[in-house]
């Protein structure tokens, strides 16, 4: 799943952007709310972490304007801000949720995979044929056996299946599963596939991820 974190505090964006990659989240961060409002725009997030303190564009004004837009993601404020008064204002800007700082990152996590539970197009499972992606636990299962991937090859396996059906390019995966701090030359996005096919392999006949060649990978609907 991709999320978009806005905040400008350096040690507060580090601490929760490794957090949430640690738990196989797809981390875009900015620090200007004007930018962020063009990443929101032109991009499809299933969670926002907005800073209510932000240059360019406080959150409260973000919030205000996508609502107004009728963007629907998830929103979750993150603030030093604790009086009443201010929680208010945060939720009914539009905000679903009001996390103040500093805090527990044990509840932080928590309240983000009540987020996306409550996301009206969220799925809980993936599937194709035997193969089953967990979404909740993140976990990868063929039949009843548990098929351990790394965070980006779990995620690059998530995102094919959310797109069964369609050719995605290297470029597409790599925004969506390492974010846009990349290098669009690189392979790594073929090395991960690669080491996914051997992993699928060992337990599923055939190959199910299909290269286009020039174009990128896909897998066919057929199998659901």
């Amino acid at each position: 799943m991709r999320i978009l974190l806005v905040e400008d505090e350096k040690g507060v964006a580090n601490f929760v952007r490794k957090g949430l990659e640690e738990e196989h989240y797809t981390v875009d961060h900015e620090i200007n709310g004007l930018d962020a409002l063009s990443y929101i725009t032109t991009n499809q997030y299933d969670l926002i972490i907005l800073d209510i303190m932000l240059p360019g564009l406080n959150g409260i004004e973000i919030c205000k304007k996508i609502r107004s837009d009728g963007i629907h993601t998830p929103v979750m404020m993150l603030t030093a801000r604790e009086s009443i008064g201010d929680k208010v204002l945060a939720l009914d800007s539009g905000a679903d949720d009001y996390l103040t700082k500093p805090f527990s990152f044990d509840e932080f996590l928590a309240r983000v995979r009540a987020l996306l539970r409550r996301k009206k197009d969220s799925l809980t499972e993936l599937s194709w044929g035997a193969l089953r992606l967990d979404i909740v636990a993140h976990k990868t299962f063929i039949e009843d056996k548990e098929i351990v991937l790394s965070p980006k090859e779990y995620a690059i396996l998530q995102y094919l299946l959310r797109n069964k059906g369609r050719i995605v390019s290297r470029t597409q995966i790599l925004e969506n599963v390492w974010g846009y701090d990349h290098n669009p030359a690189t392979n790594v996005v073929d090395v991960h596939i690669k080491t996914l096919r051997e992993k699928l392999g060992h337990s599923l006949e055939g190959d199910i991820i299909r290269s286009v060649r020039g174009v990128g990978y896909t897998i066919d609907s057929e199998g659901e």
